[in-house]
């Protein structure tokens, strides 16, 4: 019998208005002809667990473990708009980082779901860039670290798609889930 541990990862980036709502992008030509307003900006993708992300992951299972866990007050998530798609399982921050890295939301990480329920296999890790931490266009990626030192570890790394566009007065959330599967 053999048995496969697989991390699957999904990310969600939404982007709030001053008032709260989910923004929307401006109106394609079609949607213009048609009088639609143009699509929310809530992009979900999948991930990857990076190389030291799954050296975190065997750490974490020591008696000891030897590095910070991506917690509550160590856990933090960077943004950036230098997404090149090459080598991602080595990334180790975000290419092109932009505004500063943001400690998780307090009460993250948490489990998707009561042990023994559907969804027990799985960590949310929570960060919301409040209005005015974040000014910047073209974000397209993102990274999930244990803390936010130079020697701090990626956990997992993610790209935007289609990038987000955030003000001053917007807010930037962004909902990590990682599932741990085993096959």
């Amino acid at each position: 019998m053999k048995d496969k541990l697989k991390v699957k990862g999904m990310v969600t980036v939404s982007v709030f208005d001053s008032n709260g709502n989910i923004k929307r992008r401006a109106p394609n030509w079609l949607q213009r002809i048609f009088g639609l307003p143009g699509s929310v900006m809530v992009r979900k993708h999948h991930n990857i667990v990076t190389r030291e992300g799954d050296a975190l992951i065997a750490d974490a299972l020591l008696g000891t473990p030897t590095k910070a866990k991506v917690a509550g007050t160590t856990g933090y998530m960077q943004v950036g708009n230098g997404w090149t798609g090459t080598d991602t399982k080595n990334t180790k921050r975000c290419v092109k980082p932009t505004g500063s890295m943001k400690v998780l939301d307090s009460g993250y990480p948490q489990k998707k779901a009561a042990w023994g329920s559907t969804g027990d296999t799985t960590v949310v890790y929570r960060t919301t860039f409040a209005a005015g931490n974040l000014n910047a266009n073209g974000i397209n990626e993102c990274c999930l670290l244990n803390g936010n030192a130079a020697a701090s570890n990626a956990l997992a790394y993610a790209q935007v798609t289609p990038s987000v566009n955030v003000t001053t007065s917007d807010t930037l959330q962004i909902v990590w889930e990682l599932t741990i599967l085993g096959q």
